[in-house]
């Protein structure tokens, strides 16, 4: 069995796909990292959603199984050095984009106006939409700061940016479907 330590770490820095080393500190270990933490919390809220019994929350639960994909795509993109990119390597695109706005347009289609702020902690799946919207806001806080330092993805921007969006009306409908009788 290969240990998990390996040791060459120690000192602060990793390797990036491909070999080349990179400080820990840099902004596209950030920036995958940030990814990575955000795809934890998906999967919590992935399980949240499998769990409840309303058929939309299952429905909800196979898309975000989707959405983490999409994110291990996106990490990949950014723990790949320029150059380095191989045939079939996993990325993000405009489909993803479009499956998103999709998904996004269906749950408002039955969500009333905004009329107020809206508060998190309605119920467990509106909390933790709105845990991955937040941290979902970070990465693409870091991705712009990384613009031009990291060479991007001309959709990786917009998806996040999209990504974000979709879990904001994904805890305003996990609020809407709970408040319901069961469906």
């Amino acid at each position: 069995m290969t240990p998990v330590y390996t040791r060459t770490g120690d000192k602060g820095t990793t390797t990036l796909i491909g070999g080349k080393r990179a400080p820990k500190s840099h902004l596209r270990l950030d920036c995958y990292g940030t990814i990575d933490e955000l795809n934890a919390f998906v999967g919590k809220l992935k399980v949240l959603c499998f769990e409840n019994k309303k058929k939309d929350f299952r429905k909800i639960a196979a898309e975000l199984g989707e959405i983490q994909s999409h994110l291990f795509g996106a990490g990949t993109m950014l723990a790949t050095p320029p150059g380095r990119e191989w045939e079939g390597m996993p990325s993000v695109g405009q489909e993803h984009i479009d499956m998103l706005e999709k998904a996004i347009d269906l749950m408002s289609e039955k969500l009333e106006p905004i009329k107020d702020f809206v508060t998190a902690g309605t119920n467990l799946i509106n909390a933790e939409a709105h845990i991955c919207r937040t941290v979902c806001r970070r990465v693409e806080r870091i991705l712009c700061n990384s613009k031009g330092g990291i060479p991007l993805n001309d959709f990786l921007m917009a998806y996040i940016n999209r990504l974000s969006d979709y879990f904001f009306v994904l805890s305003r409908y996990a609020e809407h479907l709970q408040s319901k009788t069961a469906t």
